[in-house]
């Protein structure tokens, strides 16, 4: 119990978290500055931009939610929806659900809408859900790994604009590995996480927010008594968490750098660190990189004599869902991949529990190497587990996609 943790050596090939690129971990170890240092404001500024350049955005209101990904979600919700205020979640897989779930401990009139797992919603679906439901917020999950599916965003912000509805969606699962644009796709709200394709670890939510989201933040806004200034707002309609107030979050990033929280530095660091990386990377060459490491390792695993879950038309382009074979042990198999060979694939959940894996290829891990060391290992356990498999047939085929 004295002494120091020393983790075992994994490849992480699951849905994420992922291993996270050694330069993400080397700027997390630098010398910690206060929180209002001009050292550390600077770095809070530099963030910012980096960050809209990863959403594509020009917002202004582009920062950090300190917090795993679903502190992101919490802040986005809560700062936006007062009870009774209607909400419409489209529900496509397991995060859908935790997003109608969120909306509800807000109070909010809660109307979902659902797909059946492996499927995304027709644009035409949506929108007439839109019609009936005249929503104050639409919530829905940009790329869902239960289901490994990504739901198309790009017409969706046109259509909530023209009912009057306010558009989020929440990325972590997407961002940096897939085609994602908030300012042409209308999105409002967009948080997300940097445990997958941004190629860090888990504990850090970049959140960017349009103009129009910021006006329903500014409407209730109320500033804490201790640090608020004579006059300062106090909203009878205040925010109902603080910690997740968008408001006086928004003034700690900004030019009153209002004392709300102490910042969590090294996390910052990291944060600032995986933005500069994919952005020095060029946001297109990475996306294009996951979707050919993406491309090669479903192809392989299909060259296993394995079936793929899913409308592939949809899937996200960092992991893929493949079908449990038939009277095989799936956690065994998982096990013993742990276990002899060090890497780790992803189970799922809900009524994808048991029926297949789920294999991902994304941030500082979607490169050639993980991808076909992961074919050829999968091989091995397989065939150690009795299920019939081409010999050689997956990392053949993930070559061939690489050719």
């Amino acid at each position: 119990m004295t002494g120091q943790i020393n983790p075992p050596n994994r490849l992480l090939m699951g849905p994420g978290p992922i291993n996270a690129d050694p330069r993400v971990l080397r700027a997390m170890s630098a010398a910690l500055v206060g929180q209002y240092d001009p050292v550390m404001t600077g770095y809070m500024a530099e963030t910012q931009e980096l960050y809209r350049q990863v959403f594509r955005t020009r917002n202004d209101a582009t920062l950090l939610v300190d917090g795993t990904s679903r502190a992101g979600i919490e802040a986005a919700l809560v700062s936006l929806l007062e009870p009774g205020d209607r909400v419409l979640v489209p529900i496509f897989g397991r995060f859908g659900y935790l997003l109608q779930e969120v909306a509800e401990r807000c109070g909010a009139e809660v109307h979902s809408i659902e797909r059946e797992w492996g499927t995304v919603f027709p644009v035409s679906e949506l929108e007439a859900a839109i019609r009936r439901v005249k929503p104050k917020l639409v919530a829905v999950v940009h790329g869902d790994t239960s289901t490994t599916l990504a739901q198309p965003l790009d017409e969706l912000g046109a259509i909530c604009r023209e009912h009057g509805a306010l558009l989020y969606t929440d990325a972590t699962a997407s961002l940096g590995g897939n085609e994602f644009a908030a300012d042409d796709w209308g999105v409002d709200v967009v948080t997300a996480g940097l445990q997958k394709c941004l190629a860090g670890p888990s504990g850090t939510a970049p959140i960017s927010l349009s103009p129009a989201a910021v006006e329903v933040v500014e409407s209730r806004k109320s500033i804490e008594a201790g640090i608020a200034a004579e006059g300062a707002p106090r909203s009878p309609r205040r925010i109902r968490s603080n910690y997740f107030d968008l408001g006086m979050i928004l003034d700690y990033w900004g030019p009153s750098r209002l004392n709300h929280h102490t910042e969590a530095t090294s996390a910052l660091y990291g944060a600032r660190e995986c933005a500069r990386i994919l952005v020095e990377e060029g946001l297109d060459v990475a996306v294009a990189r996951h979707e050919l490491h993406g491309r090669a390792l479903a192809a392989g695993l299909q060259g296993l004599g394995l079936t793929l879950f899913g409308d592939q038309e949809h899937r996200m382009n960092n992991v893929v869902g493949v079908f449990i074979p038939e009277g095989l042990d799936g956690e065994a198999v998982r096990r013993t991949l742990l276990e002899d060979f060090a890497i780790e694939i992803g189970t799922s959940f809900g009524p994808l529990h048991g029926r297949i894996w789920r294999v991902g290829t994304m941030g500082y891990n979607a490169r050639k190497d993980t991808v076909l060391t992961t074919l050829a290992a999968l091989e091995a356990v397989l065939h150690r587990a009795g299920a019939k498999v081409a010999p050689g047939g997956g990392v053949t085929a993930a070559y061939e996609v690489y050719a």
